[in-house]
Order: C-alpha cells, then sequence, then structure tokens
C-alpha cells in the first residue's frame, strides 16, 4: 500500500539522505521518442542499457519501459537489470521519480515533486508531460512506500544535491526561473526545501553549465562527494562564456558554509571541449512541433559531474574526449575507496542529459543504531 500523506517529511522526521549513502536500487526509464534520441533511439537504448549494466555491478537496477517497447528492452538490458511496464513521456528518471527520503526508524518515502517538463508553456521541452508527471506516484506504488506530494511547487530531482546533513546546492537560474514557479519568491523557495528536503542551508550558485535546456540544474555544474567537499565544474578557457560563469561559483562556495558550520571544499572538475550536435545527429532526429529542435552546430552541456554515486562507485560519463582520463584521475583523487566506472555517453548526451539525469536512486532503509540493516 502505498499512501498520499498531507504533512511533509520535515514535520514527519525524514530527510534526503547523501548520494553515497547506502542504496537498495536505482531507477532508469527506457528511452524511444525519435523526436528526442536519433535513428529510434537505438544509439541511445545501447547506451542506456550498457548504463544499466555498469550500475547493476553495484547496485540493483530497475528500468521502467512502455508496453510497446517491452520486448525490445528485455532483449538488450542486462539480464540482472529488473525490467517493469512503466509507462512515461521521455526518459529523464532523475526530474520525475521521487527523491527519497528517511527516518531514524528505516522507514523510506518518496517525494512526488510536480513536474512541468522543465518549464511548462514557457520554454518547456515537450509537451506533454502528464505521464511523466506520474512516474514519481507509480514508482512509490510498485515500491509500497508513502509519498509526499509537493502540489503547487514545481522542481526536478537534477536541480537539487544534497549532503545529508542539512545543506543543499541548487542555482538561481533553475530556481529562480518564472517558468517553474512564478508566484513564489526566494524565501518561499527556500522554505519549500527545507520542508521536502529537510534542510537548514540552501546554497545558491548563479548559474549551471552554458546552454544547459533544464535552465541550470545543478547535477550538471556542481555536486557533494563527501560532507563538506564538493566537486565543482571548471574550465580554464577565458575565451568561454562558461568561465565566468565557473569562477563566480567558485568564489561563491569559497565564501560559504553548509549547515554544520564547515568551510566548503570545493575541488575543480575539468570540462570537456564544447561539444555540439553533428549534422548527421541532427539529421537522425524526428521533427516535431511538440519537442524541443535538436539543430547541428547547437552547444551541447556537456559535464563530467553528472555522474552517479551508488554503492561505492562512480558512475562517469565518457565523451571520447582528451580531458575524459583527467577528469576521471580527478575523481579517482578526490573520492578514495570509489571505484570510477566511464561510460561513453556522448548518444545520452545528445538529447539533452547524462548519467546523473537518467538515474535516480532509492537509499537502503537502515534503521538507527544497525550498520547495514545489521545489528551492531
Amino acid at each position: 500500500m502505498s499512501l498520499l500523506l498531507p504533512s511533509t517529511p520535515r514535520a514527519d522526521g525524514f530527510h534526503m539522505p547523501a548520494e553515497w549513502s547506502p542504496q537498495s536500487q536505482v531507477w532508469m526509464l527506457w528511452p524511444e521518442r525519435p523526436d528526442n534520441w536519433r535513428y529510434g533511439a537505438k544509439p541511445a537504448q545501447a547506451a542506456f542499457a550498457e548504463v544499466a549494466a555498469a550500475i547493476a555491478r553495484f547496485t540493483p537496477v530497475t528500468v521502467g519501459v512502455s508496453a510497446g517497447q517491452f520486448e525490445n528492452a528485455c532483449a538488450r538490458l542486462d539480464p540482472a537489470v529488473r525490467v517493469l511496464e512503466l509507462s512515461a513521456n521521455d526518459a529523464w528518471a532523475r526530474d520525475v521519480g521521487p527523491s527519497f527520503v528517511i527516518n531514524r526508524d528505516g522507514e523510506v518515502r518518496g517525494v512526488d515533486w510536480q513536474f512541468n517538463a522543465w518549464g511548462g508553456l514557457h520554454g518547456g521541452l515537450y509537451q506533454p508531460w502528464n505521464r511523466d508527471d506520474q512516474v514519481a506516484e507509480k514508482i512509490c506504488r510498485i515500491e509500497g512506500l508513502d509519498r509526499y506530494r509537493s502540489d503547487g511547487f514545481v522542481l526536478e530531482g537534477g536541480a537539487i544535491h544534497v549532503d545529508g546533513e542539512g545543506t543543499v546546492l541548487t542555482t538561481e537560474e533553475c530556481l529562480l526561473n518564472r517558468n517553474r514557479n512564478p508566484e513564489l519568491q526566494r524565501g518561499q523557495i527556500e522554505q519549500h526545501l527545507r520542508d521536502y528536503l529537510n534542510v537548514e542551508k540552501v546554497l545558491w550558485l548563479p548559474q549551471g553549465i552554458v546552454d544547459d535546456e533544464t535552465n541550470g540544474h545543478i547535477d550538471n555544474m556542481a555536486c557533494f562527494v563527501a560532507p563538506g567537499v564538493i566537486a565543482l565544474a571548471w574550465t580554464e578557457d577565458r575565451n568561454d562564456p562558461q568561465h565566468a560563469i565557473c569562477q563566480r561559483a567558485w568564489d561563491y562556495l569559497r565564501s560559504q558554509r553548509d549547515a554544520k558550520g564547515r568551510a566548503l571544499q570545493v575541488h575543480r572538475i575539468v570540462l570537456p571541449q564544447p561539444l555540439s550536435h553533428s549534422e548527421e545527429e541532427a539529421r537522425g532526429i524526428d521533427v516535431a512541433r511538440s519537442a524541443w529542435p535538436r539543430r547541428a552546430g547547437a552547444r551541447m552541456a556537456a559535464s563530467y559531474v553528472n555522474f552517479l554515486i551508488s554503492n561505492g562507485a562512480v558512475i562517469l560519463p565518457s565523451f571520447d574526449d582528451p580531458t575524459d582520463q583527467v577528469a576521471a584521475n580527478q575523481l579517482a583523487d578526490l573520492m578514495p575507496g570509489f571505484q570510477i566506472v566511464c561510460i561513453p555517453c556522448r548518444e545520452i548526451l545528445l538529447g539533452g542529459g547524462n548519467i546523473h539525469c537518467i538515474t535516480q536512486q532509492q537509499p537502503t532503509a537502515v534503521k538507527e543504531g544497525t550498520i547495514d540493516g545489521t545489528l551492531d
């Protein structure tokens, strides 16, 4: 049974844990729409399958698939991956799936954010989005988890990153964008974050990655990798408009403290060279008025920070770029004890996101006073 609760996680003593906390599974959705993924999404499906197989080495994976793609997905996905029929408008599990919250008694619940396809009728990426807005509820029902619904407050999971200790990272470019919650002021948005994530401190970066069609999601720009430690996307190219954005983020974060009062340790993670859609890639995508156009030469929001942390592993995107190994080495130095697994992800990037965007982790329910569910 899954109940819709009238309260908030904060009121009930629940909070969103850090991504490096133990996870029971990772959720994904299967790509298929031809107006976002080239050549009937077959290249993207191969990339999604490789990501799922990599995660499944460390954490169980469940992939939601439409009825029409069920047989195909079962054939293409690793046998270790669980496949469920679950309709959606596209394949961005981070943004449409529930943000899971936990309490000290080992309970897990879901936060079902209101979703409007990154802007609704004012800059949104496709329509309709009604099935996407049902995904979080469906996952909670499948898992038998109670949920909180943020009716009247639009948010995507990729717009937030938490440390599990009371601090959340986000960007002004996204959360203050008038195409999400135009009737809310900054203070009101912060209160919603406090209520639904149970945090005390909101860190506001000014912007995200250049030409990020999500209006600057934080998970492409910066993330927590440990309490008080942040990985920040960085370029040294002063001719790139991204440089000034990175510098402002660096200056801001270096001046801030987290909810525990710690000065933040900020580490630069190299960005790949600017990447754009090729003529051949753009030709493979169907043209449709209901979807964001994909044009040759358009810059893509490529970033190595868009990785998933899962049960001791870092599933890291690569782009066949000379900086791939540099980024992998930087993260290996920054996150000792984690296994860095690099996956070619240009096909995912062509659709507008990357590994963190297509995954949503479900934390393990661990009762306080136990270790991995086993009594001390």
